[in-house]
């Protein structure tokens, strides 16, 4: 059975950093894309970065220069640091794979609070 679950998260001022991270189980976990998703409030989830199972990343125009996606194959984990944030970055963070999302169940997400 496929579990997400994220952690990492909190209040930080603008500017700040983050580093969130993701346990998953069920699966083999080496075999799939990974990806960051973030919702605010009274907004749709939207995909900010991902990783492949070989390590190529990809970022939202948003988050690009900002947010670094890795992940350990040993450790089934995979992690988002963030860096230089803005109010706007504000949102429950969840991770899950960009090809399985609709598939696997989702985490109960981390909240990223960021305020002066």
């Amino acid at each position: 059975q496929v579990q997400l679950v994220e952690s990492g998260g909190g209040l930080v001022q603008p500017g700040g950093s983050l580093r969130l991270s993701c346990a998953a189980s069920g699966m083999i976990f080496r075999l799939y894309a990974m990806g960051w998703y973030r919702q605010a409030p009274g907004k749709q989830r939207e995909l900010v970065a991902t990783i492949t199972s070989l390590g190529n990343t990809n970022y939202a125009d948003s988050v690009k220069g900002r947010f670094t996606i890795s992940r350990d194959n040993a450790q089934n984990a995979v992690y988002l640091q963030m860096n230089s944030l803005k109010p706007e970055d504000a949102a429950v963070y969840y991770c899950n794979s960009p090809t399985m999302a609709e598939y696997w169940p989702w985490g109960q997400g981390t909240q990223v609070t960021v305020s002066s």
